[in-house]
């Protein structure tokens, strides 16, 4: 078992043929403000065909405790991560998207509330970058700088709440914690939609955390390869994340509480994929249709009716269509 070495925060970095991007993340941290603490930097090169790897070298020398993982076979985001996470040797450990940067104060300033509120986490605001437009966005959460119990902030259902911030890297989590209660690793077999199973988890198995005011974190948007601008079986992670957000859910003590918000989320996101099919290969289409129709097959009727009502004419006409009994069977 890796040790854990007090004082050191670990930034967990996935890239995949990230040449266009890739030395604004590393800049970023070469350029932290780290105060007391330490850096560690576990970059895994997830077997990229142009100059990735070679520009992560180029930074050895220049972002203190930065290390490459090169790979031979391609295993995408969960799976690279996980195996950075794995190399982990900081108190705290965080996330960077390969496309995006810190600001200078990002990692101490993080680090500094997790230790001074002796929190299992803290999560923050970031900036949303769409060209040459910055904007910020801010996490849902009005109380800032306390600390706050994550299962509380799970509601309310109607409204965003902080497991609607499905962002892992907006945050910094205490490394052992996150082991103990197994809430360190991602699935490998979500092709998306990854950090939502994981946040749910966060929220419903921790006991303290605390939101900041500290937009240093810059989110590209709108990027060619994002999964925002694509449309083949990568879309179809959602469903299987759905799938285990709703299992984990109905096995804990407090399943009639967060099921509601549970399956409104999911509904909401139901909607949102529905507004997008027309792009979608109409195999993927297909798919989307046969999967939801399984999973609506075992959905918590009551509560779900219950929900949808509370839904807005037409997203709740749609979900409907799931829940009548002569297309699916769910009737009980």
């Amino acid at each position: 078992m890796t040790s854990l070495i007090p004082g050191r925060i670990s930034v967990v970095i996935p890239a995949y043929n990230q040449e266009a991007y890739i030395c604004d993340a590393l800049a970023s941290l070469e350029r932290q403000k780290l105060g007391n603490w330490e850096m560690e930097v576990l970059v895994v090169d997830d077997a990229s065909t142009d100059a990735t790897a070679s520009l992560i070298e180029s930074y050895l020398d220049r972002v203190p405790g930065l290390k490459l993982i090169k790979l031979e076979h391609n295993v995408g985001v969960s799976a690279a991560r996980n195996i950075a996470l794995k190399q982990v040797t900081g108190e705290f450990y965080t996330f960077l998207d390969p496309d995006d940067w810190y600001g200078p104060q990002h990692l101490a300033t993080l680090a500094d509330t997790l230790s001074k509120l002796h929190v299992d986490f803290v999560r923050c605001d970031h900036v949303r970058v769409t060209g040459t437009n910055r904007v910020i966005y801010r996490a849902p959460q009005a109380l800032r700088g306390i600390v706050l119990n994550p299962a509380d902030d799970i509601e309310p259902i109607d409204s965003p709440s902080m497991v609607d911030y499905p962002y892992s890297w907006a945050g910094m989590y205490r490394t052992e914690l996150m082991k103990s209660i197994d809430c360190f690793y991602f699935d490998e077999q979500l092709l998306s939609a990854e950090d939502r199973p994981w946040i749910w988890k966060l929220h419903l198995d921790t006991s303290r955390y605390a939101v900041i005011s500290s937009p240093s974190i810059f989110y590209r948007r709108g990027l060619p390869n994002s999964l925002s601008q694509v449309f083949d079986e990568r879309q179809l992670g959602f469903l299987e994340a759905y799938t285990q957000v709703l299992a984990t859910v109905r096995e804990h003590p407090n399943s009639a509480r967060h099921l509601p918000k549970a399956l409104r989320q999911f509904f909401a996101i139901v909607c949102h994929h529905e507004k997008r099919s027309k792009n979608y290969p109409p195999q993927v289409r297909l798919t989307i249709k046969k999967q939801l129709r399984e999973i609506f097959s075992d959905i918590d009727v009551a509560v779900a009716h219950q929900v949808v009502l509370e839904m807005d004419v037409a997203r709740r006409r749609h979900i409907l269509s799931y829940l009548q009994p002569g297309q699916i069977g769910v009737a009980k």
